[in-house]
């Protein structure tokens, strides 16, 4: 029986369901979901697994155009799952329009790998509105396979596997079969932290936070963490703290749930919050928080 692998690597705009998508896939919570744009910082494996095949996914920041090193280190993240890529998945939606980023249109259109342009969000519309979507793509991205989705609820998720599985070249696997991604631990903890960041605070809060897990002692029966949540102003310190520590109260609280439920353990927490200027610029801040240039 032969073996079939590769990399098949998720590339879109912002908010358009990505990590939706890859947490469908794996059939795991590897990417955090929310409404706010650049939920997504890093390049993130999930890897599906069965005896003859392994499909290693890859979930991207959305593109964007960046605007401090962070975010240039975002966007490294999303050329080199251009470059490494056995299949794309080019994920767009329902309501944005096929001119929204051309230059990332002109190098899918210059490439040389299978491309599946999903449209996802289909349960938002009509079936006049998908195949006029059809055919608009069809025409500006003629080499790929055109398919429309419903990440959120499961509509074409078979077909797509099924798609994937038949473009998938032989090859042994990249990763030991029990692997389900290539991050660590202290990684998903700080993601579970970020989320609740994202999901209760406004404005520029979400984008000037990041989260360093400095301790992650795993017990018989208890996980023990500690972690910094840096800002970028006194100010925001205040904000997240809250009065009385109460908005870092319902934080910590609602990340540890999320937490449990992922190791499937009890889990101990506590957050610190302290103020580290000019992080986002900070070429080696930003290599500390494990971004790095590609």
């Amino acid at each position: 029986m032969t073996h079939k692998a590769g990399f098949v690597n998720i590339i879109g705009n912002p908010n358009v369901g990505k990590s939706t998508l890859i947490n469908v896939l794996v059939g795991e919570k590897l990417s955090i979901i929310t409404s706010k744009m650049q939920t997504t910082r890093h390049r993130i494996l999930g890897i599906a697994n069965s005896n003859d095949f392994q499909i290693v996914y890859s979930d991207t920041p959305g593109i964007i155009r960046p605007h401090y090193k962070l975010q240039q280190f975002m966007l490294n993240f999303v050329n080199s799952a251009l470059r490494d890529a056995d299949i794309i998945l080019y994920l767009t939606d329902t309501v944005e329009t096929w001119d929204k980023n051309k230059p990332y249109l002109n190098k899918l259109n210059d490439i040389n790998i299978p491309i599946i342009l999903l449209i996802n969000k289909i349960d938002l519309v009509n079936t006049k509105v998908i195949k006029q979507l059809i055919i608009d793509w069809q025409v500006r991205l003629p080499n790929a396979k055109i398919l429309p989705v419903s990440a959120l609820k499961n509509t074409n998720i078979d077909t797509l596997f099924t798609e994937i599985i038949n473009l998938l070249p032989e090859c042994p696997p990249y990763f030991p079969k029990d692997q389900l991604t290539d991050k660590p631990e202290k990684f998903f903890v700080a993601e579970f932290i970020r989320e609740q960041i994202l999901l209760n605070y406004k404005k520029e809060i979400p984008y000037s936070v990041e989260i360093e897990v400095e301790e992650f002692k795993e017990e018989k029966d208890i996980i023990r963490i500690r972690s910094v949540i840096h800002v970028i102003r006194n100010s925001q310190k205040g904000i997240i703290i809250g009065h009385k520590g109460n908005m870092l109260k319902k934080v910590g609280t609602e990340a540890r749930k999320t937490t449990e439920s992922f190791f499937n353990k009890k889990v101990y927490l506590e957050l610190f919050v302290k103020v580290n200027k000019e992080w986002r610029d900070n070429e080696k801040k930003l290599k500390g928080f494990g971004y790095h240039k590609i």
